[in-house]
This record gives C-alpha cells, structure tokens and sequence, in this order.
C-alpha cells in the first residue's frame, strides 16, 4: 500500500520535517566534521565554532585528546588501552593458514563459557593469486574455489585466548554485513561479477549466512537468491515485521536501498534463509518524496538536518540481475538514488543508514550522511550530514562514514572511510562528535603517508569492549577503557 500524501503531511507534522535545525550544508562546510541530528539546539554560528580542535572535540563530550601511540597503530584517549585480536599474516586459524588479509564488516556474538564469538568478513575480490593471504578453501566450506573472500569466527575467550576459524569461503568483496536477532551474521558481496568474469567459476553478488556457533550449519553454502544479486553493502532485520533492509553500494547510476518481504507463512530462524526459493518473497526499491509530494531522485538534495521524506516502495523486476543490474532496471523517477550507501544498524525501532560521500556523480556535494528510517511511519529523517572536507590530510576532521554501530552508552560510532587521517569517532544524539581513535599505522612512505579505513565497528555483547578493524593490511583490535554514558 502506498504511503499516501496526505499521510505523510500529517506524519511531517509530528516528526518536524524540513525543520532546519543545525543550518545549511554551506554552513556545515566551514566545520567538515560536523554532525548534527534532527535535536541540535546550537546556532549555526555556534555549530561552526565549536568544531575546531584536535578531533573535532567539544568540551564535555567525550574522553579528551587523542594520544599518540609509540607503536604506531592505534591513538586513543588517556585510560584507553587496545589489545591486537587477529593481524593478517602474522596470527594464524587453528588450520595453521595465516589469518586472511583485509578485514571489514564484523559482529560479535556470546560464546559458550563466556567466550565472545565475532564473524569477520574479509573484502577480498578477484582471484586467489591477486591476494597473498586469501580466505583457506576449507572443505565443505566453499562456494566457489576461485574465489578469494570469505568470512572467519574469532573466538576471544575469557584470560585473553584468541582462536580462528573459517566460517565461509570462495566468496568474493565480503563488505559489511549484519547479524541477525536468532544469532547469525549475513555476509553480503560487494560485486556483480558473473561466472567467467575475473576468473569467477560461478556467480557472485549474493549475501550468505553464516553461523559463529554451529560449524555443520556452515556446510555448503548457498547465497540467499531472493535478497538479489547487486553490490551489497549491509543488511539489517527488522525483528518484528521480519523485513530485511539492504545497501548498495555502486554508481553510475548510484545505488539504491532495498527492502525484502518475506513470503506468507515463513517464519525466520536459524539456517531458514537457506531453504527459501530463489524468488521468495518481495524486493523492493525505495522511493521518497518530499512533505509536498514531489518525487526526491537523489538523498544528496537534502541539505537540512531534520529533513524528513516520506517512503514508497517498488517492485524489483529481475532481483538476480540476468541481463541487467539491478539498479539500471529502473528509469529515471522510478527510484530515488544515493551515492555509496553503506553501513546500517537496527535500533531505536528503525536503522541507520550510512551514505558515505557524494560527489560529481550526485546533485549535491557531501562528505557523508547518516539517515534514520523508522518502518511504523515509513520515513526517512536525515540525522547526520558532513560537509566536504577541505584539507583530509590535517588531523581534526570527520568525513566518509561507512560501517556504523549504536553505542551502549548512547548516539552512534562510526568508522571512518575517508581521504588522509582515518578515524573512530562518536556522534552523541543531540549530534556532538568526538574522536575514539585514530589509525597511526603508516602503510605509505614518510613524504607520503597513507592510513587505512577503518572496519568492523561493533562492541561486544556485554558492552565493556570495542572490537573495530583496520582494514589493510588487516587488524581486528580490542578497545577498552572508561566509558560513559553521553547525554545530550
């Protein structure tokens, strides 16, 4: 059923759509690491004042200035203290295979006698021969052995025993992901290589589940066809109406978010994706207009935070994308669009939403946008908007969000994919950021430094540690230390 206009207009009213509150995207450029979400009280004076510093940090937000590590991997505030978990090409599975190489979207689980269990996607795409340590083909394991990606489990037991198994491979551009309410990880690939592309032996650019507790449930894997076959970035459940929300991250066009109905009388759980039909369920795209009733075809045109689009959503032609991508089944007016949407996470009774950057190839220029979309009202509110970074290279700035996690203790963390200086930093709901951490590990040369996104953002179950990965060369790290709750 369509969201009608008069529905939205009434739903805008409680919601306060196209109330600017924070100021303009020209307002937020003179402070390119500002967040802001729809409860922003500041002046937009006020907004670009405050967020100058070391980090972007405010006074009472947060844990002080970063300090520098004399080992040269990871800055963190005073009383912070990490710890490596897996380091690629250096700790080894219990097979006696290196610990694969570019780690990326990560969930943590509980383990039995309390053990945390993390599912870690590895982004490795193409052959196994471009990669040094690629994903072990360990039988019974593997989709297609031409492959290079995967995901392993990680167990991290209590006294600090690290041990490291293969839950999937021969998958390819394992990105992000999600876990799911009955305890799985969906991987998704982050390709549309077909068989005989890139030396593929099968088809690729389906998502995987994947279960850190029951090794025989991994055996051999199917993709989940009726979620479609495009450049998966993230996924989300809805734990009470049973969709599946998902991000593409792709261009030219730009991607689209995508929502999966389960069929009547399917009832989800463990390993039950598996058994569906390929052409199981609804797909659907989504499609937003404005409180007028104007059709939206890009998020970047929204330049307020507050700003609040209503939703529709429309049927997927040909979800496994046989002669054409998926994105490219629609035409201009079909579907609204977004540059680099990326990573998501179910809370507060909807998800977050991530699109990284946009820039020539989208109306409007940003350095990245978190939206909120809440299922009851079929909205979509922008919480977060970055504007374009001037100097990236200059430690004090945020920009290109990707993998996104909401905090225990309130407002959201986020891994940073940006240009130059790579951050973990905290965004309070009230839209105050902080810095958590910075990647110190040079991987370019001392005239010209290069530091790696972060990955994999997720605290573990009991909310005392945050696990986030350094992607290249591939680093899960374990941070501990003081936290707080933040208000407003």
């Amino acid at each position: 059923m369509s969201l009608t206009r008069r529905d939205f207009t009434r739903q805008s009213a409680l919601t306060g759509a196209g109330v600017a509150l924070a100021g303009s995207v020209g307002a937020l450029a003179t402070a390119p690491n500002a967040l802001a979400s729809t409860e922003t009280e500041t002046t937009t004076e006020e907004s670009a004042a405050g967020h100058h510093g070391a980090a972007g940090h405010h006074g009472g937000v947060g844990y002080g200035p970063l300090v520098a590590d004399p080992d040269g991997i990871l800055a963190l505030p005073a009383g912070f203290k990490y710890r490596i978990v897996t380091y690629s090409g250096k700790t080894k599975l219990e097979s006696g295979e290196f610990t694969p190489s570019n780690h990326d979207g990560t969930s943590t689980f509980d383990g039995p006698r309390g053990a945390t269990l993390l599912v870690n996607n590895h982004e490795l795409k193409g052959p196994r021969a471009d990669w040094k340590y690629p994903v072990p083909l360990t039988e019974g394991l593997v989709y297609d052995p031409a492959a290079s990606g995967g995901c392993t489990v990680v167990e991290v037991r209590p006294g600090g025993h690290v041990a490291e198994w293969v839950g999937i491979a021969g998958t390819s551009t394992n990105c992000a992901g999600g876990n799911t309410p009955w305890g799985t990880w969906l991987t998704c690939e982050e390709t549309e290589d077909k068989a005989g592309q890139n030396g593929m032996t099968k088809d690729h650019g389906y998502v995987f589940e994947v279960d850190p507790e029951d090794r025989r449930a991994n055996k051999n894997p199917k993709p989940v066809k009726a979620l479609g076959r495009y450049a998966h970035e993230a996924v989300v459940v809805d734990p009470g109406r049973g969709h599946l929300y998902l991000t593409e991250d792709a261009s030219g066009p730009n991607g689209l978010l995508y929502r999966w109905t389960p069929p009547a009388g399917f009832h989800h759980g463990r390993g039950k994706l598996r058994t569906l039909a390929d052409n199981a369920g609804v797909l659907e795209a989504f499609k937003c207009f404005d409180s007028g009733g104007k059709f939206v075809d890009d998020l970047s045109r929204a330049t307020r935070i507050g700003t609040v689009y209503g939703v529709d959503w429309v049927t997927v032609p040909d979800r496994d994308a046989k002669t054409t991508p998926v994105r490219k089944q629609f035409t201009d007016g079909q579907v609204t669009r977004a540059r680099k949407l990326e990573g998501m996470w179910w809370a507060d009774g909807g998800t977050y939403i991530v699109s990284s950057y946009a820039r020539d190839e989208s109306p409007v220029q940003h350095d990245g946008a978190v939206w909120f979309y809440d299922p009851k009202r079929r909205t979509l509110t922008l919480k977060v908007l970055l504007g374009v970074n001037p100097d990236p290279s200059v430690d004090g700035a945020f920009d290109g969000p990707d993998n996104i996690t909401v905090s225990p203790y309130g407002g959201l963390v986020i891994a940073e994919d940006g240009e130059g200086v790579q951050h973990l930093f905290g965004a309070t709901d009230s839209g105050r950021t902080y810095p958590i951490a910075r990647n110190d590990l040079n991987i370019g040369t001392e005239d010209e430094p290069e530091y790696s996104e972060f990955t994999g953002v997720t605290f573990s179950p009991d909310g005392r540690t945050l696990f986030a990965n350094i992607q290249d060369p591939g680093i899960m790290l374990a941070i501990t230390g003081p936290w707080k709750r933040h208000k407003r």
